[in-house]
């Protein structure tokens, strides 16, 4: 089997896709590392075209197969809880981190949208997902101050 190093059909796109997942998911980071998270614009870039380029190994031309395809989403599904699990922090009652591991999830989606061409899914994914942090923060905020006077379930 000789190996082949060079440019072939569909390398440039796939190329760009890997771009655009790492773009797309690069302001989630920043937001988490400007709010002083210890996971942020290294780590939400890196799954978002780590999974972009896990899908578009699964989706090879000329390499259809369902059930392979498959397994690489489960895997990759189960990999990046794992990464976000690492996020969840639990102390003294409390737990912290959730965000960030849903966080961790949804960009790794981003990235396998786009790699199937979901483009307009990537985009709204990964919107929404700096929307939840940014724009929801003060509410969560403003819950959590309601709920400090009251007994805490245990």
């Amino acid at each position: 089997m000789a190996l082949s190093f060079g440019w072939q059909d569909g390398t440039l796109q796939d190329v760009l896709k890997l771009v655009v997942a790492y773009t797309l998911a690069l302001p989630i980071g920043w937001y988490r590392e400007r709010e002083a998270h210890s996971i942020g614009v290294r780590t939400f870039p890196l799954v978002a075209m780590a999974s972009c380029g896990y899908i578009l190994l699964s989706i090879a031309p000329g390499h259809f197969d369902a059930a392979a395809e498959s397994r690489v989403l489960q895997g990759l599904v189960a990999g990046i809880g794992f990464i976000g699990g690492g996020a969840i922090l639990k102390a003294e009652g409390n737990v912290h981190g959730t965000a960030t591991a849903a966080s961790i999830w949804n960009t790794g989606v981003v990235g396998a949208a786009v790699a199937v061409d979901r483009y307009w899914l990537a985009v709204v994914l990964a919107a929404l997902n700096l929307f939840a942090l940014r724009v929801l923060l003060p509410l969560k905020l403003k819950l959590d101050a309601r709920g400090e006077g009251k007994e805490q379930f245990k």
